[in-house]
């Protein structure tokens, strides 16, 4: 049951960070998904572990703040795929 929680805030993470980011008509579900989960992991890194803003809330478990990072970080890796060029 963890996993079908983790892929559906992934996807709801990429997804909004995709419309944030305006390449939502270029991704799929399964990229919104991929995006969401790995934004999500960068957002735990950078903020909850490396600077220790937000703490336990920086990715960890299902909340408003785990949302909100995970958009953040999905955004950042966004700018970064695009920066490279792999996204348009």
């Amino acid at each position: 049951m963890g996993w079908i929680i983790t892929i559906l805030v992934g996807a709801l993470c990429g997804w909004l960070a995709s419309l944030i980011m305006k390449t939502d008509a270029q991704q799929g579900a399964i990229a919104n998904i991929l995006i969401g989960i790995v934004g999500s992991l960068l957002a735990q890194a950078v903020f909850g572990s490396w600077l220790n803003i937000g703490g336990d809330v920086a990715g960890n478990g299902f909340s408003f703040w785990s949302i909100v990072w995970g958009v953040v970080g999905s955004v950042v890796l966004i700018a970064i795929l695009k920066a490279l060029r792999v996204l348009r």
